[in-house]
C-alpha cells in the first residue's frame, strides 16, 4: 500500500465511522498491530527472539494483506467493501 493509499483510507474511516464503526476499529487494530511490528522488530532483534522477530515482521504486512482480502472477497460477492473506492 502507498501513502497516499493509507491516507485515503484514514480519511475514509474518518468521515464515515459512526456508519461503519466496525470497520473503523478494524482498521484501527491493523494499524496499531502494523506499530507494534516496527517497533518491535528491532527490539526482538535486540533482544534475540526468533520467534518474535517473524512475528514482528509478519506484522508488518498486515495492512496491505487486510486490503487485499477484502477487495478479493468483495468482487466476488462475499463481502461488501464501501472504502474500496476511497483506495483509487
Amino acid at each position: 500500500m502507498t501513502l497516499q493509499q493509507h491516507h485515503s483510507l484514514k480519511v475514509w474511516h474518518r468521515r464515515h465511522w459512526r456508519d461503519h464503526p466496525v470497520e473503523k476499529n478494524t482498521w484501527d487494530t491493523i494499524l496499531t498491530l502494523w506499530m507494534c511490528g516496527w517497533v518491535g522488530l528491532p527490539a526482538a532483534l535486540l533482544i534475540g527472539m526468533p520467534w518474535a522477530e517473524a512475528a514482528s515482521l509478519a506484522v508488518l504486512f498486515l495492512p496491505g494483506l487486510y486490503v487485499a482480502l477484502r477487495i478479493r472477497l468483495h468482487r466476488r460477492g462475499r463481502l461488501r467493501c464501501d472504502w474500496i473506492t476511497a483506495l483509487r
